[in-house]
């Protein structure tokens, strides 16, 4: 049994389940503090991580269950792992009496990168940053072979967002373990210019460009990136879009309605497929990236992951 996961499964058994939904019963000890983290069951050979990241609701658990739900229906049970970090914010901390150890996030700026106001300031990347630098240890893992980051609705933003800007780790490389990342009906996309498929008032919307709508002002955790080094590292990098083809509400109660995203489409599906236009118009050489739609599922995380096309997604090798 892989250490840490050992002590991952000790925690989890006496943690107390409550929540936003539920606080994740799992402890993951970062230099900067815990982090809350449900866990799947581990197979003895682990050849196949999936790091699920839940949406604004910050339900972790819900989203675990589904991912292994997907495992299990894609016949993958052997040989994957299912890793839920949480991203809670201030107001769950009191609220369920949570120690002060536990990071935690001013509001939704989890989703972008932002960084967290305790115990220690760490980005919500550099958090998914230690999960990946973890299951690619050698020591640790001997068997990884690939990494999948799935993320579906706030998520999704955070997927695609950390994408654009993950550092580079040189032990995925040098242990052959690939990275997908897999980008599930967000509300919007990070643009890497200032064109935008639908016509606005500029005047209206100054902030149409700006981080993470756009590449002005990236968080600190960009690290000094320039536009075009993002551009060029994030094409290279495989990006799946999975959208269903019934998230086509543009009233929908949880859909980003400022003129920023609006910019990018009326709806999530359209979103979607006018952002994958885009850089296929910018990079008409190619791109490591492709579009897969999923009929009769609307903006449904369990749907999603359930489906045949999800399980593609996942497990396609």
């Amino acid at each position: 049994m892989h250490k840490w996961l050992l002590a991952l499964l000790i925690l989890g058994s006496t943690a107390q389940a409550a929540g936003v939904d539920a606080i994740s019963p799992g402890r993951l000890q970062f230099k900067a503090g815990e982090m809350a983290v449900g866990i799947g069951p581990a197979p003895e050979k682990i050849e196949r991580v999936v790091i699920v990241i839940h949406g604004r609701l910050r339900n972790a658990e819900t989203y675990r269950k589904s991912a292994e739900s997907a495992v299990e229906l894609a016949g993958q049970t052997s040989h994957t792992l299912v890793i839920a970090p949480q991203f809670l914010n201030e107001s769950d901390v009191p609220l369920y009496s949570l120690p002060a150890t536990l990071l935690r996030w001013k509001g939704n700026e989890w989703m972008a990168g932002g960084l967290s106001t305790g115990p220690n300031p760490l980005s919500s990347f550099a958090a998914l940053d230690e999960i990946v630098a973890r299951v690619s240890d050698r020591k640790q893992f001997a068997d990884v072979k690939q990494i999948v980051i799935f993320g579906h609705s706030g998520g999704a933003q955070v997927v695609q967002r950390y994408a654009l800007l993950a550092k580079e780790q040189p032990a995925l490389k040098a242990n052959g373990i690939r990275m997908r990342y897999v980008v599930a009906n967000p509300s919007s996309y990070a643009y890497f210019n200032e064109q935008r498929p639908v016509a606005f008032d500029h005047a209206q919307c100054p902030g149409f460009n700006r981080w993470k709508y756009g590449l002005t002002d990236m968080p600190v955790y960009a690290g000094g990136q320039t536009p075009l080094q993002v551009e060029s590292a994030y094409v290279k990098r495989e990006v799946i879009y999975l959208l269903g083809q019934q998230d086509v509400d543009p009233e929908h109660p949880a859909l980003d309605k400022s003129c920023a995203a609006e910019a990018q489409g009326a709806y999530r599906l359209m979103r979607g497929k006018l952002y994958f236009g885009y850089l296929l118009r910018r990079h008409p050489e190619g791109i490591n990236q492709r579009l897969i739609e999923v009929p009769g599922v609307g903006h449904d995380g369990d749907g999603m992951l359930t489906s045949p096309e999800g399980q593609k997604a996942l497990f396609d090798q």
